[in-house]
């Protein structure tokens, strides 16, 4: 089959969807972040919600991004077509977010961070696809791991150009919320301007039912690989919790806390495109094996952690294991038909957004009932399960 772009225009050694994919993510990403950190603070603070509130918030709209990304990618293959929608999520997450420079009530705040998420489930899955679909396939590995470096990279402008913004100008929320709005309008002009669509989306044929968590149309390959990544995912709590070991046991400053944040975006920017080039050329198995071993190494560095340099080394060296990210998307698309990537991505994309609360709930747990140490302990145990399922998925099928 003929992908959209082989032979087509190439930009700075990607072709052009990749390209501007890959910035869409940057502008979308810098204006999320530019919103995020002052979220919860804005709605406790200035509108007057209870800590509860805030909680219900997050989870009911990541909730909704969840299952959505199962309908999105579903609908992708069922037409054919996938920037519609990718354009489609991403204007409804700026207009959400804009919608918060008008609020005046938690109520309002919550109806415009919910379809904010709704824009990120909408999106996600046939974006995913389409950047599959517009690279050769000894290309995946750099395509995903460039777009995840340009998220990176985009969150860390965001934050901070919102504290720049903050500590300069003394702006309040709501200014900054409405000038969040302009990157991402301009990454939305970019993809609805640059991104074309070619031969690669091939429709599923009618009859092919409602979107559902279905899995007999994919192989083993593919059931193997959720399974590991499922168990990774338990594992996987709030990086948040890192912050807080370095309060508790690196004896960080609160002003120290924003500076180590800003090292770990640099190093989970700087390794997704080498960790993906490396999976391009080495297997995807072998570099998901080398970011999992970081991972388990460094929950288990957390586990006993004393002092503020090792906090420094760290968290540097936890940043390492992103070098996974784009490198398991890859692998999925290598797993399935082009016709069921759409889906694929959002079974893969829905299997690990339903594992990230009880993630964070079993370290939470842990933590309050048995110390720290067991709680690191645990997400680097589930990590070396997961890395043996991964060791067991078939090299065919």
């Amino acid at each position: 089959m003929k992908h959209p772009e082989e032979g087509g225009d190439n930009v700075a050694g990607f072709t052009r969807n990749v390209f501007v994919l890959g910035l869409v993510s940057f502008f979308n990403d810098l204006s999320s972040e530019m919103v995020y950190p002052l979220f919860p603070t804005f709605l406790t603070e200035f509108l007057g919600a209870g800590a509860w509130f805030l909680g219900l918030v997050e989870g009911l709209a990541d909730s909704v991004a969840s299952l959505l990304n199962l309908v999105s990618g579903w609908v992708s293959d069922r037409l054919g077509h996938r920037k519609g929608l990718v354009a489609g999520g991403y204007s409804l997450s700026a207009l959400s977010r804009g919608s918060l420079a008008l609020v005046v009530a938690p109520w309002q705040a919550l109806v415009g961070w919910f379809f904010n998420r709704v824009g990120k489930g909408v999106r996600t899955a046939p974006r995913d696809a389409l950047i599959a679909d517009s690279c050769h396939p000894r290309e995946r590995g750099r395509a995903f791991g460039y777009q995840r470096s340009m998220d990176h990279s985009g969150a860390l402008m965001g934050a901070a150009a919102s504290s720049f913004l903050l500590a300069t100008f003394s702006m309040g929320y709501r200014t900054i919320f409405a000038l969040a709005l302009i990157p991402i309008a301009l990454g939305i002009f970019l993809l609805l301007l640059q991104v074309r669509e070619g031969e690669a989306a091939c429709p599923l044929e009618e009859g092919t039912g409602f979107p559902r968590l279905d899995l007999r149309p994919f192989g083993r390959r593919f059931k193997w690989l959720l399974a590991a990544v499922f168990v990774f995912t338990l594992g996987n709590s709030s990086d948040a919790f890192l912050l807080l070991r370095a309060r508790q046991a690196g004896g960080f400053s609160l002003a120290l806390l924003p500076g180590l944040w800003g090292v770990l975006h640099v190093v989970k920017a700087g390794v997704s495109i080498p960790g993906g080039s490396l999976s391009d050329r080495f297997g995807r198995r072998r570099v998901v094996f080398l970011g999992w071993g970081i991972y388990c190494l460094a929950y288990t560095g957390f586990a006993f952690l004393n002092g503020a340099a090792w906090t420094w080394l760290l968290f540097a060296f936890y940043g390492l294991y992103y070098l996974t990210e784009g490198v398991l998307k890859a692998f999925v698309a290598d797993m399935v038909p082009p016709e069921l990537r759409g889906s694929a991505y959002g079974i893969y994309n829905f299997t690990v957004s339903i594992t990230v609360l009880p993630a964070s709930l079993m370290m939470g747990l842990l933590w309050s009932t048995v110390g720290p140490r067991v709680a690191f302990l645990a997400g680097a145990g589930l990590a070396l399960a997961a890395s043996l399922i991964l060791a067991a998925v078939p090299r065919q099928g």
